[in-house]
């Protein structure tokens, strides 16, 4: 299939407003995935003027709550684990069977790979019911931006456990922080019907997608350095995806016990531990 193709075409169909039809859409969707609108800002599917407006939807104030334990992490989304644990070697797990790398994950430098070596990673699936705007694990100061083009597989769990390197394959955007623990990365995975990824401090990055690796760097202090505080907004999904972090060795404790492969994720919620020496 023409995935890039395809996935372009619903993103300009998605952003059109089409009056009753992208009502009636949007209704079909809500009941066919048992979407909650009462935790939604706005409610009503004839609220939104676009399928996109829909889908990242805000939620009403007080829907969740992060955690405001100063020495710990929260889930940045609402979604499923798809795998979590140790960096081994330079290898993240992906499914059973499946290995990736981190220094592909994360656009094929070393260096930027380096501070991650013997650290920890979460994968978390965001399934089309979900809340799709992506918030921050932890306080963090933004250091580089990278758009890695690639692939536009699903990533569904599926799709995870059959096609290997997929979230070194896919395009992303790769957002990496520094923190008062070590370096942070998270790592918004696009896939197929996935019209568009946006940050909160560049907007749109992706489309227009390219075939060449993007940088940003931003000032780590100043007036112009992009600072966040946990909970904070960093991104969104328009459709569904995965993000991926990445965390310095001995920046966490272990992941909460309650949580492994499978497991739902509520955004804002103790996630783990972080180690303060």
């Amino acid at each position: 299939m023409p995935k890039h193709a395809i996935s372009r075409l619903v993103g300009k169909l998605a952003a059109a407003k089409m009056g009753w039809l992208t009502t009636k859409l949007i209704s079909m969707f809500i009941k066919a995935y048992g979407i909650n609108m009462d935790e939604a800002k706005l409610k009503k599917a004839s609220d939104f003027d676009t399928f996109n407006n829909f889908f990242t939807r805000e939620l009403e104030e007080g829907a969740r709550s992060i955690n405001d334990d100063e020495n710990a992490i929260c889930y940045p989304v609402d979604g499923a684990i798809s795998q979590q644990g140790d960096i081994i070697d330079g290898q993240l797990i992906q499914a059973k069977g499946f290995n990736y790398s981190l220094t592909s994950l994360l656009g094929g430098d070393e260096t930027t790979a380096a501070p991650f070596q013997g650290g920890k990673f979460s994968c978390i699936y965001l399934a089309p019911k979900d809340y799709h705007r992506i918030h921050m694990p932890m306080a963090a100061t933004l250091r580089e931006m990278i758009y890695v083009p690639g692939e536009l597989f699903s990533v569904n769990p599926l799709t995870a456990e059959n096609v290997p390197d997929l979230f070194a394959r896919n395009e992303r955007v790769v957002a990496i922080f520094d923190t008062e623990f070590g370096q942070l990365a998270m790592v918004l995975v696009g896939a197929t019907i996935v019209a568009s990824i946006e940050t909160t401090w560049a907007g749109t990055i992706t489309p227009p997608a390219g075939k060449d690796i993007f940088r940003w760097q931003y000032p780590k202090d100043g007036a112009n350095a992009i600072t966040f505080e946990k909970g904070d907004e960093m991104g969104r999904f328009k459709l569904g995806s995965t993000v991926v972090s990445t965390f310095a060795p001995n920046m966490l404790n272990d992941f909460a016990s309650s949580a492994g492969p499978g497991s739902i994720t509520r955004l804002g919620d103790f996630y783990a531990s972080l180690v303060r020496s």
